[in-house]
């Protein structure tokens, strides 16, 4: 396959008064994070960091003039590819030896995902006939075939009720298992805001990968139905409201919950 060589990696916009959205648009929508900048007053909250194939460092150096915590919502390689480049780092305890000693899936052929894995994606809504995952490559040296994930030790591990405080905003901690062990959410209650991760976002949601577990995720998906939230920046697609969760959280319960 020949790839064009992109003009920029990443694009952003500004979605409210201390918040910008980033994402790669080059990447297929199946690994196509949300990596959210949130400014705080003596700090900054980074949530989730991209594949790593171009410096999220760098693109955001223009967003960042005070220390920086850089949170992974979850492991999987669409979300903590640039993790290693940030001094602070955050993780849940559940993933928090997988991320030190790297060993999860981090291809992006279609070939390196496998037959069966490719059936279950296409089954949940994430069809993937494309040879690769990129469609353009981020610099001339880049070979899509040799990309790994950069193991890095966390500086931080959290658990449930763990507060992330940036001075004048406060987020708490919430393990919400089931897409994987060790997935959080970030929760403002001041506000109502919620940064969701992969835990629940306006797209399938994917329950039967590697690490996932049903049971856990109808317990995750009861608990977030009666958080009384404003807005809920998911790890992926649009952002979307308190009635939209519910409805998201009772279509998945009526699914699982038997």
């Amino acid at each position: 396959m020949t790839f064009q060589l992109a003009s920029r990696w990443f694009e952003r916009k500004h979605v409210s008064e201390g918040l910008t959205l980033l994402w790669e648009p080059h990447v297929h929508p199946l690994v196509r994070c949300n990596i959210w900048h949130v400014r705080g007053r003596d700090r900054d909250m980074l949530i989730d960091t991209g594949l790593g194939v171009a410096s999220l460092r760098l693109e955001i150096q223009d967003l960042v003039d005070k220390p920086l915590v850089a949170v992974a919502t979850h492991i999987h390689f669409d979300h903590v590819g640039g993790l290693h480049e940030f001094d602070e780092r955050l993780v849940h305890a559940d993933e928090a030896e997988g991320m030190a000693n790297y060993k999860g899936f981090s291809g992006l052929s279609r070939a390196s995902l496998g037959a069966e894995v490719l059936e279950g994606l296409a089954a949940a809504g994430y069809p993937i006939d494309e040879p690769y995952l990129i469609d353009a490559l981020p610099r001339p040296d880049f070979c899509p075939d040799d990309f790994t994930i950069c193991s890095t030790a966390p500086t931080r591990i959290v658990e449930d009720g763990a507060s992330v405080d940036l001075g004048d905003r406060h987020f708490e901690v919430l393990h919400l298992p089931g897409h994987s062990p060790g997935s959080i959410g970030l929760w403002e209650a001041a506000t109502g805001t919620l940064f969701s991760g992969d835990a629940i976002y306006e797209g399938p949601l994917l329950d039967e990968v590697s690490g996932s577990d049903i049971p856990d995720y109808v317990a995750s998906m009861k608990r977030l139905r009666a958080v009384p939230v404003n807005v809920v920046h998911g790890g992926h697609d649009p952002s979307f409201g308190r009635e939209r969760m519910v409805e998201i959280c009772d279509e998945y319960l009526a699914h699982r919950d038997s």
